[in-house]
């Protein structure tokens, strides 16, 4: 019998939640490749830029180096000096361009996941010391598809990077003839073409490995149904309470509306779903809500009005309004008083009715 794999019942996407409390652990979706293909490249532009001065400080160092040694008598002291200038400009050409790549790739980072604070990750796991544990993670299809991406990825740059030495063969066959500084022109030349043809297909690379750590990181995080309902009764609340406390304000909504509905002027509807009940008195400065309901409720404060004959009166651009705008118990504002003034002049001509202030 062929054994159920539980991540096939996983067809829920993700929720919000699930992904952020991914995210604080550290697992987020992202391309080491695409950082490296950028970074790469960033680096060769600055190199490409500042080549020149590079090279002229490069001429004049191996210079003051080569005649170093030819008139210096070499000993412990001297050659240790020698050694330190050599790393001391080593160190300002090459630390320039570390620069420029840790930028980049903090960039790069930043874009791709934002800021990620997960310091537990910097905590030790000594679950990684078992063998059993590291020779599963070796022998995992996620391995197994790495080892093809590497693959993959290895024989795309290295037919780019023949077929860009192959175009520019014809150079090695010339140096001979050239003189020392054009020939290490010409070389850098050719390094830099190649570096640049394998970073553009790096980036390409990285780019198609940026969708498919989205896809795969998609895919992993998705839920079962189960898991998806436990996370709703998490954030929302048993589903019964819920209901009971929905139950619950619908009835002191219900109250309400059975003691003020009575005793209002005026109910504006638009006609079905919505209703409000207004009140006005000469003792009041402005019309107020005191009732209001939709659905349910609204049905129910038009039969109250009704059986206490408070007029009805359809108005669905002013019953939204009042409805969505003004909270129970607040008077209009001050730029409804037009229209509210014309339904109440219309009311109080009716029959039966007292003139209002």
């Amino acid at each position: 019998m062929a054994r159920h794999d539980p991540a096939q019942d996983k067809t829920e996407q993700p929720t919000p939640r699930r992904l952020q409390e991914a995210r604080r652990r550290g697992h987020v979706a992202r391309s080491a490749d695409l950082t490296g293909a950028l970074s790469l490249l960033a680096v060769l532009a600055f190199f490409y830029a500042v080549k020149d001065r590079l090279f002229w400080d490069l001429e004049r160092f191996l210079k003051w180096y080569l005649q170093g040694f030819v008139t210096t008598e070499v000993n412990f002291e001297n050659a240790g000096h020698l050694l330190l200038s050599a790393a001391v400009y080593l160190a300002r050409v090459v630390g320039p361009l570390l620069l420029v790549a840790a930028v980049v790739a903090a960039l790069v980072n930043l874009v791709q996941v934002g800021f990620v604070f997960a310091p537990h990750q910097l905590r030790p796991d000594f679950e990684r010391l078992n063998p059993l544990t590291g020779l599963s993670r070796l022998l995992s299809t996620r391995s197994l598809v790495e080892l093809g991406k590497a693959c993959f990825k290895f024989g795309v740059i290295g037919a780019v990077v023949y077929l860009v030495l192959r175009a520019e063969l014809h150079q090695f066959f010339l140096l001979s003839y050239m003189a020392p500084g054009p020939a290490f022109l010409a070389v850098g030349h050719v390094v830099l073409k190649v570096a640049a043809w394998a970073g553009v297909a790096y980036l390409v690379l990285g780019l198609l490995d940026y969708l498919y750590q989205r896809h795969e990181y998609m895919r992993t995080m998705r839920m079962t149904r189960f898991e998806l309902k436990e996370e709703l009764r998490q954030t929302e609340g048993d589903p019964l309470v819920r209901a009971r406390q929905r139950e619950r304000q619908r009835q002191i909504a219900l109250n309400r509306i059975r003691q003020e509905v009575p005793r209002a002027t005026v109910v504006i509807t638009n006609p079905v779903h919505l209703a409000v009940a207004l009140r006005y008195g000469a003792e009041m400065p402005a019309p107020r809500v005191v009732a209001k309901g939709a659905g349910f409720l609204a049905e129910q404060i038009r039969l109250l009005a009704a059986r206490h004959n408070v007029p009805v009166v359809e108005n669905p651009e002013l019953a939204r309004f009042l409805f969505y705008r003004v909270d129970v118990g607040r008077e209009i504002p001050r730029e409804l008083y037009q229209a509210v003034a014309e339904i109440l002049a219309a009311v109080y001509r009716l029959p039966g009715r007292a003139a209002g202030a």
